[in-house]
């Protein structure tokens, strides 16, 4: 009796507490003061509970988009104020007029309240997220004023004791390969990248500041070859970088960390006697569009509760956050680190908080990078950069009108919905008749997962072709409506989809070959009687068994070109020099190629191993009697015997790797360098949730779609015809 009580009480314990939902992208210094000041808040609202959960700034990005869509998300999104533009024009987040009352808005200063096309979308807790100079004051005594002390006192702590080309310290780490790192210097040289009228790529200014960075890493040697942003935060904080170029919201992790450091300006610009601008703006919270109610209201209080003074000087104390409110910063004014921020955020420049600095960002990106790897002078990259940033803001914006095809969309749309309603009902039926049945408890055990399969699989996939038929993208986000076959006529015209879909095909082919052929090799010497066989099993099934997010970041630090293992055994073994293996785009893609076949060939041995214990011993002792060599053995026996298992095997894994996105993103870092490790679905991905271009997207999400579907019938019509011949 008791525990029925408890079955049935305990669901109205849990619908009386109430929830609000923050995702953040908070580092783990922060996060760590952001709980307790959520803490705080449950404490003084019973029955309340605030949950929170972390997500990388992208990721955080595209999350909230697909949640919002669907009309949910967190109640609360926490992050950097540029992607209040982009998030506002597509209505996802709800202006916040009248969320303070005016003399307490008077109390923020101004850059904290982030505004959109006048109104007010965020509510920042702190000022800055803006780039400055670290520096490790046991190693720099003073920091440099100029990029000539900069380069003088960073080629005094590059240190190479053994000669060996791998310097045990760099003067100076950051995260060089991202354009948010880079554009400050954009500044010191004269120029600005993005202002009222558009993007100013196409300058002598950007181009002079992609040779000072390529400079700084091939002439001065002052830096790392590669230095994504953890590489440089660990090379700082283990004291193999003297320097390093980051932001405020890093000052709490190395203060953890025991460190004693000074931070300084970006140093003037030698050349020009101009100082660097760090883009200077805000996180902010921001409040889902789709949250009403009192849900709402709740959601508001905890919003005016953590922009309040006392969680922010609770910020102010623990991680040296500026905060926002100025009453709050009297309790911060003896840190020495905020003291010192003051002068550098007098140098910086409002963060731009409009659409179209994505697609600056965006196209920015490959240029730059191919500077640093050689590929283009820094006049080709600016050019490129320029025009690239000009049509992708174009594509953004783009609102496509209905077209000639719009009759003929909509019949597919139609045909394909009536097709579904038909096979759905014939389903349905044979599922009534088997529930009433003798063989009703299976039908029954089987009536959930049907019922997922047609929400996860069959209604998503008519939503994406109505997408791909639309012009659902940044600016109709809302109010999209369909136009017609605009979008595929497009994709099928874009050669670069043909160029990608060219290494797609090579990447495919190759992962599959080596994975059967590693796969089947492994499992024919498992099939032998050997000592420890179950061990060696084992260990040749962990690749498989562990995430594939956790592989391809552990295979990415293993190909560093400096510090990476891969490239310490070539050079110790085979005297080879080190290989740019995330630096290239052909090197970079072998890396990807690498990463997957670990992550692939164990399946392929499980499964060749299987047809390999199915296939009858009295053949192979016959084939003895016969004379048969173990060559002729293989081929004669285990060959056609092992076919009909690994055709379907192959086949399996070819659509597997054709959408791999994890491996080519992780590894290659979203499709560095350059754009040019890309793959068809890591394509699509950049053009819906990076470039706003979710019908394109759609589009040629689909068009896969049909190729692998036409590929998959092709190959298993084809395996049924030889089924006699093996």
């Amino acid at each position: 009796m008791i525990w029925l009580l408890f079955f049935f009480l305990t669901p109205a314990a849990e619908a009386a507490e109430r929830k609000v939902h923050l995702w953040h992208q908070m580092i783990y210094s922060y996060r760590e003061v952001l709980r307790e000041a959520a803490d705080r808040f449950e404490a003084a609202h019973p029955g309340v509970k605030v949950v929170l959960t972390y997500r990388e700034t992208e990721e955080l990005r595209s999350s909230f988009q697909a949640a919002a869509l669907g009309g949910s998300g967190p109640e609360l999104i926490y992050g950097p104020s540029d992607q209040v533009g982009p998030l506002a024009t597509m209505g996802l987040i709800a202006p916040l007029p009248g969320v303070l009352p005016p003399t307490e808005l008077q109390d923020f200063d101004p850059s904290a309240l982030v505004t959109y096309q006048g109104q007010l979308y965020a509510v920042g807790d702190g000022v800055g997220n803006h780039l400055m100079l670290i520096y490790n004051k046991k190693l720099v005594k003073e920091p440099p004023r100029t990029t000539d002390e900069l380069i003088r006192i960073g080629q005094a702590n590059t240190i190479d004791e053994n000669k060996d080309g791998r310097p045990e310290r760099y003067g100076l780490a950051w995260n060089f390969t991202e354009p948010f790192f880079f554009v400050p210097w954009i500044a010191g040289f004269g120029g600005e990248f993005f202002s009222e009228k558009g993007p100013a790529l196409d300058t002598l200014a950007v181009q002079q500041a992609f040779a000072f960075i390529r400079d700084l890493r091939t002439k001065y040697k002052i830096v790392p070859n590669e230095s994504d942003y953890e590489t440089a935060n660990a090379l700082f904080k283990e004291g193999k970088a003297a320097m390093l170029i980051n932001g405020d919201w890093s000052w709490g992790d190395y203060r953890a960390a025991g460190m004693d450091f000074g931070i300084a300006p970006l140093p003037k610009v030698s050349a020009t006697n101009l100082w660097p601008s760090p883009l200077v703006g805000t996180k902010a919270y921001s409040l889902n569009a789709n949250v009403t109610g009192e849900d709402k209201e709740l959601a508001l209080e905890l919003l005016r509760y953590l922009t309040s003074a006392p969680v922010q000087a609770l910020f102010a104390e623990r991680v040296s956050a500026l905060p926002s409110r100025l009453s709050a910063r009297p309790a911060s004014a003896q840190d020495p680190l905020l003291l010192a921020s003051g002068p550098i955020l007098q140098k910086g420049s409002p963060m731009p908080v409009v659409p179209e600095i994505r697609a600056v960002w965006d196209a920015l990106r490959g240029p730059y990078q191919s500077v640093l790897g050689g590929m283009l002078t820094p006049e080709a990259a600016a050019k490129e950069a320029q025009a690239l940033a000009l049509r992708q803001i174009r594509a953004m914006n783009e609102v496509v009108q209905p077209g000639k095809t719009l009759l003929l969309a909509k019949g597919i749309l139609w045909a394909l919905l009536i097709a579904m309603i038909y096979f759905f009902l014939r389903a349905a039926r044979r599922i009534v008749v088997g529930l009433m049945g003798p063989q009703r408890l299976a039908y029954a055990f089987l009536l959930p997962g049907l019922l997922a399969i047609l929400a996860v699989v069959f209604f998503p996939f008519v939503f994406n072709v109505a997408i791909s038929v639309s012009n659902f993208s940044l600016r109709t986000f809302r109010d999209w409506q369909l136009i017609g076959l605009h979008h595929y006529a497009e994709v099928l015209m874009d050669p670069h989809v043909y160029a990608v879909l060219g290494k797609t095909l090579l990447w495919t082919f190759t992962n599959v070959g080596l994975h059967v052929t590693i796969g089947v090799c492994l499992a024919l010497l498992l099939d032998q009687t050997l000592p420890a066989r179950p061990l060696l099993r084992t260990l040749l099934i962990i690749p498989w068994a562990v995430p594939q997010y956790i592989t391809a970041l552990t295979w990415r630090y293993l190909f560093h070109q400096e510090y990476g293992p891969v490239n310490m055994v070539l050079e110790k073994f085979l005297h080879m020099s080190p290989i740019q293996w995330l630096s290239r785009p052909w090197e970079a893609f072998s890396a990807c190629v690498i990463t997957n076949v670990w992550l692939g060939f164990p399946f392929m041995m499980v499964v060749a191993l299987g047809g390999l214990q199915a296939i009858p011993r009295q053949l192979y002792e016959a084939a003895r009697v016969d004379g048969a060599n173990a060559w002729q053995r293989f081929w004669r026996i285990t060959f056609p015997l092992l076919m009909p298992v690994m055709l379907p095997a192959a086949l399996l894994g070819a659509v597997w790797t054709f959408n791999n996105l994890n491996v080519i993103w992780l590894v290659s870092n979203g499709g560095e360098p350059a754009d040019q490790t890309h793959i068809l679905v890591s394509y699509v991905y950049k053009a819906a949730f990076n470039q706003y271009r979710y019908a394109y997207g759609a589009a040629l999400s689909l068009l896969i779609f049909l190729l692998l579907a036409g590929a998959t019938l092709y190959s298993i019509r084809r395996a049924r015809t030889q089924e006699g011949v093996y």
